[in-house]
């Protein structure tokens, strides 16, 4: 006798939702340490552990093409050669992606970039008919001074590059960059398509101010227990961290004041012997590459936070520096602006005694510095990584409807 059909049907149970499938395509990841690897490495991270099945395709660190489980995220890494303009990074090794991207079959491609890894993977991905969301960190003047590019042809080569973005990233289904101001300069460059501002997003629960005497966290980085100017990025001709050295005699006339740089670049030994030549070499202190756990820590040893920079499109950097309460000194360049209302001062880029004269206040005024750390963690607070991370997710699911 035949089973009534109800009573099979009723046992079925719907198949499980696969989770999103996003490949993330990017020329620089760690361990290479720039902005855009960071912002990578905490998108990729974060993304999987929203429950996201997370790929993402970049330069081998060491040569030859691995892939493996790292973080919760699945790394493609692709044969690299030294970039020989550059003293840490490499690049890929052009070639197409057509097998890797039917093998990850992704819902949706985000590429970080416009170069090898990038316009490979954007162009598999449209042979594919993959959706294309686009984040752009680039701006010429980050490739200047490793390619050795004159002063005088910096503005035509400058022009070149725009183009070139433009091409690729037109190709693309929606297109975001970390802020507003970034968004108004692919505008002011000539790209004609809709650009949408979604901040880097930093993660609030590791970075906070710290209640306790600093004295603890200075000497975990070997620093006398000092005034301290922290600055956290690469050592690189774009930061001008030269104009923080030579700000420094000048806010030593009020306070026995010191600077910290973390970060490593081509920049160090210059900045070593103008410190020791204006006679501050015993004052600037360079920590080198500090892991990013124990990020918090050098936050944490700081009074002030100076960021000289000209080409930030956000400054991942100075959001962790205010999420942690400190208040800032940054260029009124880029969108560096936006990031300094009420919890610090802006300088014009080169007027270094504007910078000198700015710290000073700070570092000698207890109940300003309170109040500008206050005002830091409050505007920190409207970038958390987790919004972030939402709205990616939101835009994800736009472009495969």
């Amino acid at each position: 006798m035949a089973m009534p059909l109800h009573s099979t049907v009723a046992e079925l149970a719907p198949a499980p939702a696969r989770p999103r499938r996003i490949l993330i395509s990017s020329d620089t990841y760690p361990p290479d340490v720039n902005g855009a690897a960071v912002f990578t490495h905490r998108l990729a991270t974060g993304l999987a552990a929203r429950g996201n099945e997370v790929h993402v395709i970049c330069q081998s660190a060491e040569g030859p093409a691995t892939a493996d489980v790292v973080d919760g995220v699945i790394v493609h890494r692709l044969r690299s050669a030294p970039l020989l303009v550059h003293p840490t990074m490499r690049v890929t090794v052009p070639t197409r992606l057509d097998r890797l991207m039917r093998a990850i079959d992704p819902d949706v491609l985000h590429t970080q970039g416009h170069f090898v890894v990038g316009r490979a993977a954007i162009a598999a991905a449209r042979r594919r008919g993959t959706p294309i969301v686009a984040t752009n960190h680039f701006m010429p003047d980050n490739l200047f001074q490793f390619g050795h590019i004159p002063e005088r042809l910096r503005v035509k080569a400058g022009r070149l590059a725009w183009r070139d973005f433009s091409r690729i990233f037109s190709r693309a289904d929606h297109i975001t960059t970390p802020t507003p101001l970034a968004a108004k300069l692919l505008s002011d460059q000539g790209f004609t398509r809709e650009v949408e501002s979604v901040s880097c997003g930093i993660d609030l629960t590791r970075f906070h101010p710290h209640t306790e005497p600093q004295v603890w966290a200075r000497k975990m980085f070997g620093l006398p227990d000092r005034p301290t100017v922290l600055f956290v990025g690469r050592l690189d001709e774009e930061k001008r961290l030269d104009e923080l050295v030579r700000a420094l005699p000048f806010v030593l006339n009020d306070t026995e004041a010191q600077v910290a740089l973390v970060g490593q670049g081509n920049q160090r030994s210059e900045l070593e012997r103008l410190a020791k030549r204006i006679g501050v070499g015993d004052r600037v202190f360079f920590l080198g590459f500090v892991p990013d756990e124990n990020m918090p820590q050098a936050f944490a040893a700081a009074d002030a936070f100076a960021m000289p920079g000209v080409a930030e499109l956000q400054s991942i950097a100075t959001l962790e520096a205010m999420a942690s309460g400190l208040p800032v000194v940054a260029a009124n360049a880029m969108a560096l602006p936006h990031l300094v209302n009420g919890n610090g001062f802006l300088f014009e880029p080169g007027d270094v005694l504007s910078m000198a004269r700015h710290l000073a206040t700070i570092l000698t005024d207890e109940e300003l510095r309170a109040r500008f750390g206050r005002a830091s963690r409050a505007l920190a607070l409207t970038h958390d990584h987790q919004s972030s991370l939402a709205r990616f997710e939101q835009i994800y699911d736009e472009v495969t409807l």
